[in-house]
């Protein structure tokens, strides 16, 4: 029986991610350089590692921390329009409905996650929020997911994960939780490895539908 969900936050309830895309595309536009998709998506969900070395390979290691930066003050231009994606606050509002317990696993930092969550005024909804500086590897290692549902008192196979990258995805089955994948505009052609199901968007099939099916 699922007793709790748990959301990751980047691309899932907000899509900050193809806002990242764009941003550091047009930083390296700037230098005369191309920054192609195939390589911003091995980064989504994860760490810097790849991309900093990407950006040290092509531009130089002197580059890295410019072109991040130029890329930030992009990003923080097109965050102004962002919106929540399709259905979350409404599966938030029916979890909460329905007793189950609702965390939060995201290998963003916690300054970033709750900033947003209280932007979007989503922040009470969650009962934990595990984040990236928390742990000593990110996804697509487990352990943001085992600690969530340890927090939430909940064992793995009584849990739902949410996530719209591979890498995301990867933890949480990795964790030992379902997961539901609602791929976004960036990593909806992706090859996903391990999933239970997969949406378009939250606004797509109801929360009660979705865990029926999951229970089967």
């Amino acid at each position: 029986m699922i007793k709790a969900i748990v959301f990751d936050f980047d691309g899932l309830i907000i899509d900050t991610e193809t806002a990242w895309f764009h941003a550091f595309q047009e930083a390296f536009e700037l230098r005369g350089a191309d920054f192609p998709m195939e390589v911003f998506v091995k980064c989504i969900g994860t760490d810097d590692t790849l991309l900093d070395a990407y950006i040290g390979q092509r531009l130089g290691e002197r580059e890295v921390g410019e072109i991040k930066q130029s890329a930030q003050e992009i990003h923080r231009t097109k965050m102004k329009d962002i919106a929540l994606r399709d259905g979350v606050e409404h599966y938030l509002t029916r979890a909460k409905e329905l007793g189950l317990k609702i965390g939060l696993a995201s290998s963003s930092s916690r300054a970033w996650v709750e900033g947003w969550l209280k932007e979007f005024r989503l922040y009470e909804y969650f009962q934990v929020i595990k984040t990236g500086d928390e742990v000593e590897k990110v996804k697509p290692d487990p352990a943001l997911y085992v600690e969530a549902v340890k927090a939430l008192d909940v064992s793995a196979a009584e849990a739902v994960a949410f996530e719209d990258s591979p890498n995301g995805a990867k933890a949480a089955v990795k964790a030992g939780l379902r997961c539901v994948i609602v791929p976004n505009g960036v990593t909806e052609n992706l090859q996903f490895e391990a999933f239970d199901l997969r949406i378009g968007s939250m606004s797509e099939v109801s929360l009660e539908q979705l865990i029926r099916e999951l229970e089967q």
